[in-house]
């Protein structure tokens, strides 16, 4: 069960956060074209970071709690799923509070 570690993380931030688009009709998932313009450049820079000093012998996971399902330079899915679902949980975040606040 340990090797499902940071998905369990990320999937903990992804059930704190998806229940405030539905609760307070935030609209973020509804405009999906800006959150992907959003995401995306973030991910892929720092995909390419990892894999700068997963490549330089800088970083490295722990592959004991990682899925083990590894993309090309060492890189565990798990981190790519890192990069997409923190940006989503902290925009989810940031619009909820803009919503409550305008109240």
């Amino acid at each position: 069960m340990r090797h499902l570690a940071y998905l369990s993380v990320l999937t903990g931030c992804l059930v704190a956060a998806l229940w405030l688009e539905p609760v307070l009709k935030v609209g973020v998932l509804r405009r999906w074209r800006r959150l992907l313009l959003t995401v995306l450049p973030v991910a892929a820079i720092f995909t390419a970071w990892d894999l700068a000093a997963i490549a330089a012998d800088h970083w490295h996971f722990d592959r004991t709690q990682v899925t083990g399902v590894f993309l090309p330079g060492r890189l565990p899915i798990d981190e790519v799923l890192f990069f997409l679902v923190v940006p989503l949980c902290a925009i989810l975040g940031f619009e909820a509070v803009r919503k409550v606040l305008r109240k």
